[in-house]
């Protein structure tokens, strides 16, 4: 426990002096579920992280379409074929933005399960929750201040932040049974019951090329009863995800832009609970690092990114194959659209 303190301190230490070091300088997103990640194409401003939520607001009357693949690889604990195991699992998500306000955006995501196992075990699939989301932008100008109709790029020189909210809405078949007639929640592609996002992102250009991000935020899952007269409450999800992004190549004539990003990022889940008592295998904390690039043209915008666990201390590790911490690796790709 004392390891794990010290480096959760050393961690939020390194982060702080980064962005105290940065913001000096000279001026210009689970085994369950995938993550959508908030954010705009835009070929001018900030960039924008590959995975985790930033501060740029949509258009005021300008919609976003979203599309974002998320594989996870999973690494297998037991050769024995008798014995299959998870594989892999693909979590795709369409979503639909509009700008309501220059500060307040909405959006809409549908996300469609896809969990494998090896040869011989339970395969899942389908429609997933809907997620509805509402974000609000603020800056700090001489005082915190919405987030104006019309900025210049000097005005993205000002901190951004905004405040997220959403809930899903259960939509998918939290009771899908395996072959003996068993529900196993975790191979479901619902919750049955609302899950409550809340989030907070900050965001600032430095340096001319460069754009520091931070998301911050919870995801909390409600107690469902089963078909089969279990009640399980999912952990909830923490998530500590910086960014830096550097605006590696850019030509104006062509509206072409390119962007590489590295992202450190921490989960820690809670324990999942069973008819009240704590479930063994489940929980712990984990550090991936995902890496990758964003290109911009036009209005269109499209990411590719690898992530990776470079550390963790999952609570019962051997048994929790197949969740978060356990993968290979994870595979991102992203695609937008901003119109008309």
């Amino acid at each position: 426990m004392a390891t794990h303190q010290s480096f959760l301190t050393i961690y939020w230490v390194i982060w702080v002096c980064l962005l105290v070091f940065l913001g000096t300088g000279s001026p210009p997103t689970y085994a369950h579920h995938g993550v959508a990640g908030i954010g705009a194409a835009a070929l001018q401003g900030p960039g924008a992280p590959i995975e985790a939520a930033n501060s740029t607001t949509l258009p005021d009357s300008k919609f976003l379409l979203y599309f974002k693949l998320d594989h996870a690889n999973h690494e297998t604990f037991d050769s024995d074929r008798a014995n299959p195991e998870s594989d892999y699992a693909n979590f795709w998500i369409g979503g639909l933005g509009y700008g309501v306000t220059s500060w307040f955006s909405a959006y809409l995501f549908v996300p469609y399960n896809q969990k494998e196992d090896e040869p011989g075990g339970f395969d899942t699939s389908g429609f997933a929750d809907i997620s509805l989301f509402g974000q609000v932008g603020f800056k700090w100008d001489e005082g915190f201040r919405l987030i104006p109709a019309n900025e210049s790029l000097d005005d993205f020189e000002d901190w951004h932040f905004t405040l997220i909210g959403g809930f899903t809405i259960p939509t998918g078949d939290d009771n899908v049974r395996d072959d003996d007639g068993n529900i196993d929640p975790g191979k479901s592609t619902g919750f049955g019951l609302p899950s409550y996002f809340t989030g907070l992102t900050a965001t600032r250009v430095v340096a001319d090329l460069w754009t520091i991000n931070l998301e911050l935020s919870r995801t909390a899952f409600t107690e469902n009863r089963y078909a089969d007269g279990n009640r399980t409450r999912f952990g909830a999800e923490y998530r500590v995800n910086p960014a830096l992004i550097y605006q590696a190549y850019t030509h104006p004539q062509h509206k072409v832009r390119l962007d590489i990003s590295g992202e450190p990022q921490y989960l820690h889940l809670s324990r999942d609970r069973t008819n009240g008592e704590d479930e063994r295998a489940t929980g712990g904390d984990i550090l991936y690092m995902l890496g990758g690039v964003r290109g911009y043209w036009r209005n269109l915008s499209a990411a590719v990114g690898v992530k990776v666990p470079i550390w963790k201390a999952l609570n019962e590790e051997d048994d929790q194959q197949g969740g978060e911490g356990s993968e290979n690796f994870r595979f991102i790709f992203t695609f937008s659209v901003l119109f008309p």
